[in-house]
């Protein structure tokens, strides 16, 4: 009988770590909407669930950027300044639908820039992917501040306003935006053999040259991925501002490493899922909406990010001793 209980105890034991371990993540996401729900029963209304999907879709668009950058072991800080630029950016034109193709190219020939910088700072001039990426972001707020004269004004495109704030069939348009960036680019990182470099590189440099990648390329393309998708995020947020603001999307930089830490994505590069990622930035927003819910002070979310912060941070540290 002893040996019986000594024989499973280990399975057991194995079963319940690879539990935790591949879907810790999930759980804990289920477990949240539950007890926010018991926590203020406005919390499932349905006008609530949609003001929550309406400010997950930037965040998350944001976060599967970050994701393949941190991915190969890069960070972006750059990614709420290109926001807010092409919120400017799309502001800069007369406001009409007739100069979406003109805003829609502006705004790419910014981003593919900024990532292509960011990516050569890191990979052909061995600059810290902090560093760099923060002196893109500085680059661009001086060039927005200079052409805006630090008074922005203008509107957006009808176009753009449906991309922040219009329904498909009771569905945001911005949450179906999100859904197509993840299916694509899901099925780029995690069924492709792009995808499996980035995890190549991500993992181990050396031997990833080794068997023929090009570490830098793959870098540089993840960079510039992270900016483009930074510039759409850019958008469908100055679409639902409705109004050009030097500061959309500010703190989406170190939300949206968070939502990926959370989600699972290690930070030395290698492992993570785009799922996860995703599920950290959901994560997220039911926190701060639930502080506000609870009726304490919008000042409050900031507290909670913090905590927020320092709980990812412990857990990363743990997933790396283990």
């Amino acid at each position: 009988m002893s040996s019986i209980v000594s024989r499973r105890l280990p399975i057991a034991r194995f079963f319940s770590v690879d539990v935790v371990r591949r879907y810790g993540i999930f759980i804990f996401f289920v477990l949240l909407v539950l007890a926010s729900g018991a926590m203020s029963p406005t919390f499932l209304r349905g006008d609530n669930l949609v003001n929550m999907l309406v400010q997950f879709a930037p965040l998350g668009i944001v976060v599967i950027g970050q994701v393949f950058v941190i991915l190969v072991g890069g960070l972006d800080l750059s990614v709420a300044s290109v926001m807010a630029t092409a919120a400017v950016v799309a502001t800069g034109f007369d406001g009409t639908n007739a100069t979406v193709p003109a805003v829609f190219g502006a705004t790419f020939a910014m981003c593919l820039c900024t990532g292509l910088l960011n990516g050569f700072l890191v990979t052909k001039r061995q600059v810290s992917p902090f560093l760099a990426t923060f002196a893109s972001a500085v680059v661009l707020e001086g060039l927005r501040f200079a052409y805006t004269q630090g008074a922005p004004s203008g509107n957006v495109a009808p176009l753009f306003h449906s991309m922040g704030t219009g329904f498909v069939r009771g569905m945001p348009v911005n949450v179906l935006i999100l859904a197509a960036c993840a299916l694509v680019l899901g099925v780029l990182l995690h069924a492709s053999t792009f995808g499996r470099r980035v995890f190549m590189v991500g993992g181990n440099s050396e031997s990833a040259r080794l068997v023929g990648v090009n570490p830098d390329r793959v870098r540089i393309v993840c960079y510039v991925i992270s900016a483009l998708l930074s510039g759409v995020a850019g958008l469908v947020l100055s679409g639902y501002v409705g109004i050009v603001d030097n500061w959309v999307g500010k703190g989406f930089e170190l939300d949206s490493i968070v939502a990926a830490v959370m989600g699972g994505v290690a930070l030395s590069g290698g492992r993570g899922t785009l799922p996860g990622g995703l599920i950290g930035a959901a994560i997220l927003v039911i926190v701060f909406n639930i502080v506000l819910l609870v009726g304490m002070p919008v000042q409050a979310q900031t507290i909670v990010k913090g905590v927020i912060i320092i709980g990812a941070s412990a857990c990363y540290v743990i997933r790396q001793r283990r």
